[in-house]
Protein backbone atom coordinates (compact mmCIF):
# COMPACT_ATOMS: atom_id res chain seq x y z
CA UNK A 1 0.00 0.00 0.00
CA UNK A 2 3.38 2.24 -0.57
CA UNK A 3 4.95 3.51 -3.15
CA UNK A 4 8.86 2.65 -3.59
CA UNK A 5 9.45 5.79 -2.25
CA UNK A 6 9.38 4.78 1.39
CA UNK A 7 10.76 1.27 0.97
CA UNK A 8 14.11 2.79 -0.04
CA UNK A 9 13.22 5.77 2.54
CA UNK A 10 13.10 3.98 5.40
CA UNK A 11 15.62 1.37 4.80
CA UNK A 12 18.23 4.49 4.72
CA UNK A 13 16.86 5.57 7.91
CA UNK A 14 16.78 1.84 9.48
CA UNK A 15 20.93 1.86 8.88
CA UNK A 16 21.49 5.32 9.74
CA UNK A 17 19.08 4.68 13.17
CA UNK A 18 21.32 1.44 13.68
CA UNK A 19 17.81 -0.15 13.28
CA UNK A 20 18.63 -3.52 12.50
CA UNK A 21 14.99 -5.17 13.82
CA UNK A 22 12.78 -3.66 11.84
CA UNK A 23 11.93 -4.18 7.94
CA UNK A 24 9.87 -1.71 5.20
CA UNK A 25 7.93 -3.42 2.74
CA UNK A 26 5.29 -2.92 0.22
CA UNK A 27 1.94 -4.34 0.12
CA UNK A 28 -0.11 -4.06 -2.94
CA UNK A 29 -3.48 -5.33 -2.62
CA UNK A 30 -6.25 -5.32 -5.56
CA UNK A 31 -8.85 -3.95 -3.85
CA UNK A 32 -9.63 -2.49 0.06
CA UNK A 33 -10.93 -5.84 0.76
CA UNK A 34 -7.83 -6.82 1.04
CA UNK A 35 -6.77 -4.76 3.82
CA UNK A 36 -7.43 -7.17 6.47
CA UNK A 37 -5.35 -9.96 4.96
CA UNK A 38 -2.43 -8.56 5.45
CA UNK A 39 -2.09 -8.54 9.10
CA UNK A 40 -2.03 -12.23 8.81
CA UNK A 41 1.61 -11.31 9.27
CA UNK A 42 1.91 -11.06 13.12
CA UNK A 43 5.04 -8.67 12.33
CA UNK A 44 2.97 -6.18 10.59
CA UNK A 45 3.06 -3.00 13.18
CA UNK A 46 1.99 -0.28 11.03
CA UNK A 47 1.15 0.80 7.29
CA UNK A 48 1.55 3.76 4.91
CA UNK A 49 -1.74 4.29 2.77
CA UNK A 50 -1.22 5.93 -0.46
CA UNK A 51 -4.31 6.37 -3.27
CA UNK A 52 -6.65 5.45 -3.86
CA UNK A 53 -7.44 3.86 -0.59
CA UNK A 54 -6.58 6.74 1.71
CA UNK A 55 -10.27 7.23 2.08
CA UNK A 56 -11.48 3.52 1.64
CA UNK A 57 -9.20 2.57 4.40
CA UNK A 58 -11.13 4.29 7.12
CA UNK A 59 -13.72 2.00 7.76
CA UNK A 60 -11.25 -0.38 9.31
CA UNK A 61 -9.91 1.97 11.51
CA UNK A 62 -10.96 1.91 15.65
CA UNK A 63 -9.30 4.67 15.84
CA UNK A 64 -9.01 7.70 13.94
CA UNK A 65 -7.12 10.69 14.78
CA UNK A 66 -9.11 14.00 14.70
CA UNK A 67 -8.02 15.23 11.91
CA UNK A 68 -8.94 12.02 9.63
CA UNK A 69 -12.28 12.08 11.37
CA UNK A 70 -12.31 15.62 9.59
CA UNK A 71 -10.73 15.31 6.47
CA UNK A 72 -11.63 11.67 5.75
CA UNK A 73 -8.66 10.60 4.63
CA UNK A 74 -5.80 8.11 6.51
CA UNK A 75 -2.37 7.97 5.28
CA UNK A 76 -0.42 6.20 7.79
CA UNK A 77 -1.88 3.27 10.47
CA UNK A 78 -0.47 1.78 13.62
CA UNK A 79 -1.28 -1.58 15.27
CA UNK A 80 -1.56 -0.98 18.72
CA UNK A 81 -2.78 -3.72 21.23
CA UNK A 82 -4.84 -5.60 18.22
CA UNK A 83 -6.71 -2.08 16.95
CA UNK A 84 -5.89 0.74 14.41
CA UNK A 85 -5.08 3.91 14.88
CA UNK A 86 -5.24 6.19 11.86
CA UNK A 87 -3.17 9.28 11.24
CA UNK A 88 -2.98 11.64 8.38
CA UNK A 89 0.58 12.83 7.84
CA UNK A 90 0.26 14.10 4.61
CA UNK A 91 -0.85 17.46 6.87
CA UNK A 92 1.81 17.71 8.59
CA UNK A 93 4.61 17.06 5.80
CA UNK A 94 2.40 20.16 3.59
CA UNK A 95 2.58 22.47 6.04
CA UNK A 96 5.81 22.47 7.08
CA UNK A 97 6.78 22.40 3.22
CA UNK A 98 4.99 24.98 2.21
CA UNK A 99 5.72 27.57 4.82
CA UNK A 100 9.44 28.16 3.60
CA UNK A 101 8.35 30.16 0.67
CA UNK A 102 4.99 31.21 1.53
CA UNK A 103 4.65 34.99 1.60
CA UNK A 104 2.28 37.07 3.48
CA UNK A 105 0.93 38.46 0.07
CA UNK A 106 -0.17 34.74 -0.32
CA UNK A 107 -4.06 35.45 0.99
CA UNK A 108 -6.02 33.20 -1.41
CA UNK A 109 -5.25 29.94 -2.92
CA UNK A 110 -6.71 27.66 -5.66
CA UNK A 111 -6.01 24.02 -4.99
CA UNK A 112 -6.50 21.97 -8.13
CA UNK A 113 -7.82 18.37 -7.31
CA UNK A 114 -10.43 16.71 -4.85
CA UNK A 115 -9.10 13.68 -3.41
CA UNK A 116 -7.55 13.07 -0.68
CA UNK A 117 -4.68 14.98 -0.82
CA UNK A 118 -6.50 17.79 -1.48
CA UNK A 119 -8.58 17.31 1.90
CA UNK A 120 -5.36 17.70 3.60
CA UNK A 121 -4.37 20.45 1.84
CA UNK A 122 -7.38 22.06 2.79
CA UNK A 123 -6.88 21.49 6.14
CA UNK A 124 -3.80 23.42 6.37
CA UNK A 125 -4.57 26.21 4.70
CA UNK A 126 -7.99 26.21 7.30
CA UNK A 127 -5.23 26.23 9.83
CA UNK A 128 -2.85 29.38 8.68
CA UNK A 129 -6.02 31.24 7.45
CA UNK A 130 -5.68 30.94 3.62
CA UNK A 131 -8.68 31.80 1.75
CA UNK A 132 -8.87 29.24 -1.23
CA UNK A 133 -11.54 27.48 -3.63
CA UNK A 134 -11.69 24.19 -5.22
CA UNK A 135 -10.73 22.86 -8.55
CA UNK A 136 -12.06 19.68 -10.52
CA UNK A 137 -12.47 18.13 -13.77
CA UNK A 138 -15.07 15.95 -12.42
CA UNK A 139 -18.33 17.57 -12.30
CA UNK A 140 -20.07 14.56 -9.90
CA UNK A 141 -17.34 15.18 -7.24
CA UNK A 142 -18.61 14.83 -3.47
CA UNK A 143 -18.66 19.21 -3.00
CA UNK A 144 -19.91 18.31 0.52
CA UNK A 145 -16.51 17.45 1.70
CA UNK A 146 -15.07 20.32 1.47
CA UNK A 147 -15.50 23.61 3.16
CA UNK A 148 -15.02 25.77 0.23
CA UNK A 149 -17.06 25.41 -3.17
CA UNK A 150 -15.77 23.13 -6.17
CA UNK A 151 -15.87 24.70 -9.40
CA UNK A 152 -14.58 23.31 -12.38
CA UNK A 153 -11.63 24.20 -14.81
CA UNK A 154 -13.19 25.61 -17.77
CA UNK A 155 -14.69 28.71 -15.16
CA UNK A 156 -11.13 29.70 -14.51
CA UNK A 157 -9.91 33.11 -15.89
CA UNK A 158 -6.73 34.34 -16.30
CA UNK A 159 -8.23 37.40 -13.49
CA UNK A 160 -9.11 34.87 -11.11
CA UNK A 161 -5.16 33.68 -11.88
CA UNK A 162 -4.13 36.52 -10.57
CA UNK A 163 -6.41 36.97 -7.42
CA UNK A 164 -5.16 33.76 -6.13
CA UNK A 165 -1.27 34.02 -5.70
CA UNK A 166 -1.05 30.31 -4.53
CA UNK A 167 -1.86 27.85 -6.70
CA UNK A 168 -1.39 23.93 -5.22
CA UNK A 169 -2.04 21.12 -7.74
CA UNK A 170 -3.25 18.19 -5.60
CA UNK A 171 -3.40 15.95 -8.58
CA UNK A 172 -1.52 13.70 -10.45
CA UNK A 173 -1.53 15.83 -13.51
CA UNK A 174 1.88 15.50 -15.23
CA UNK A 175 3.65 12.84 -12.89
CA UNK A 176 6.01 10.53 -14.75
CA UNK A 177 5.37 9.22 -17.49
CA UNK A 178 2.79 11.96 -18.55
CA UNK A 179 5.44 14.51 -18.46
CA UNK A 180 4.18 16.67 -20.73
CA UNK A 181 0.69 16.98 -18.89
CA UNK A 182 -0.30 20.04 -16.90
CA UNK A 183 -3.36 21.65 -15.47
CA UNK A 184 -5.35 23.42 -17.49
CA UNK A 185 -5.84 26.92 -15.93
CA UNK A 186 -4.53 30.13 -17.76
CA UNK A 187 -1.42 30.41 -17.05
CA UNK A 188 -1.29 33.99 -18.57
CA UNK A 189 -2.67 35.12 -14.94
CA UNK A 190 0.51 33.65 -13.31
CA UNK A 191 2.94 36.65 -12.13
CA UNK A 192 6.08 37.21 -10.08
CA UNK A 193 3.79 37.54 -6.72
CA UNK A 194 2.57 33.93 -7.43
CA UNK A 195 3.75 30.32 -5.42
CA UNK A 196 2.71 27.45 -7.09
CA UNK A 197 3.14 24.16 -5.57
CA UNK A 198 2.77 20.69 -6.90
CA UNK A 199 2.37 17.65 -4.90
CA UNK A 200 3.84 15.43 -7.40
CA UNK A 201 7.89 15.04 -7.11
CA UNK A 202 8.34 12.82 -10.30
CA UNK A 203 9.99 14.75 -12.31
CA UNK A 204 11.10 17.60 -10.56
CA UNK A 205 9.76 20.37 -12.09
CA UNK A 206 6.75 19.12 -14.01
CA UNK A 207 4.72 21.20 -16.93
CA UNK A 208 2.85 23.14 -14.48
CA UNK A 209 5.60 24.25 -12.35
CA UNK A 210 7.65 24.90 -15.30
CA UNK A 211 4.98 27.18 -16.50
CA UNK A 212 4.89 28.73 -13.25
CA UNK A 213 8.85 29.57 -13.38
CA UNK A 214 8.38 31.00 -17.02
CA UNK A 215 6.13 33.61 -15.51
CA UNK A 216 8.25 34.67 -12.39
CA UNK A 217 6.32 32.64 -10.15
CA UNK A 218 8.05 30.99 -6.77
CA UNK A 219 7.66 26.97 -7.06
CA UNK A 220 8.16 23.79 -5.05
CA UNK A 221 7.63 20.24 -5.66
CA UNK A 222 6.06 17.76 -3.22
CA UNK A 223 9.32 15.75 -2.38
CA UNK A 224 10.14 17.93 0.94
CA UNK A 225 6.26 16.95 1.80
CA UNK A 226 6.62 13.59 1.25
CA UNK A 227 9.82 13.46 3.24
CA UNK A 228 8.69 14.95 5.99
CA UNK A 229 5.22 12.90 6.12
CA UNK A 230 7.63 9.67 6.30
CA UNK A 231 9.27 10.97 9.41
CA UNK A 232 5.84 11.75 10.85
CA UNK A 233 4.74 8.33 10.21
CA UNK A 234 8.19 7.24 11.97
CA UNK A 235 7.53 9.16 15.17
CA UNK A 236 4.29 7.60 15.22
CA UNK A 237 5.04 4.10 14.55
CA UNK A 238 8.01 4.21 17.90
CA UNK A 239 5.89 6.60 20.01
CA UNK A 240 5.21 4.57 23.21
CA UNK A 241 1.65 4.64 23.17
CA UNK A 242 -0.08 6.03 19.96
CA UNK A 243 -0.44 9.52 19.78
CA UNK A 244 -2.93 12.53 19.01
CA UNK A 245 -3.31 14.56 15.99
Amino acid sequence: MSHSFSKGFFAEKFLKENTIDAQYENYPIETILGFNSLWQDANLEGLNVTIPYKKEVIPFIQHPSSVVSKIHACNCIRKYKNEFYGYNTDVVGFEQSLLPLLQLSHKKALVLGTGGAAAAVEWVLQKLSIGYQMVSRNNQVNASIFNAPVIQYELLNADMIAAHTLIINTSPIGMYPNVLEAPLIPYDGIGTAHYLYDLVYNPEQTLFLTKGKEKGAAIKNGLDMLHLQALESWVIWNAAIPPTQ
